[in-house]
């Protein structure tokens, strides 16, 4: 294998943060650049990874006093399809979700968003390579 294809991930969430598909998209693909020695190309490529955004959400996770959240959990959930032209056994169709805590007390959700989706991309791109190249 020598060369990857990532296509764009489109955010099929019903809570939409505009930069979140392109975020997530140059995440997996710094990624990929970053841990292996695969060629990034636009298309014929021997492995591709293609998806949407799914799920985007926002839940209380503890209470504290006045039913107010004392913590919430932002999670995300990414469908992905991989497809290996060399090794079609390797090919999947999964959804990947991970999710972080945190604190309103630090700040408004809008705060702390960006570095929180940065922080959740970096647990899914991984957990996406993984399942592609280590073949857990």
């Amino acid at each position: 294998m020598e060369t990857v294809s990532v296509d764009f991930f489109e955010n099929n969430a019903p809570l939409v943060v505009p930069y979140l598909s392109q975020d997530f998209t140059e995440a997996l693909k710094e990624r990929i650049r970053n841990q292996s020695r695969l060629s990034m190309v636009r298309a014929d490529a021997d492995a591709s990874f293609s998806g949407r955004i799914t799920g985007y959400t926002i839940n209380p996770t503890a209470v504290q006093g006045n039913d107010r959240a004392g913590l919430n959990r932002l999670t995300i959930t990414v469908s992905v399809k991989y497809t290996n032209t060399a090794t079609p056994s390797l090919n999947f169709e999964e959804s990947f979700s991970r999710f972080k805590d945190f604190s309103t007390n630090a700040g408004p959700i809008q705060s702390q968003e960006q570095q929180l989706i940065k922080d959740i991309n970096a647990m899914l791109t991984e957990d996406i390579f993984n399942r592609a190249f280590a073949n857990w």
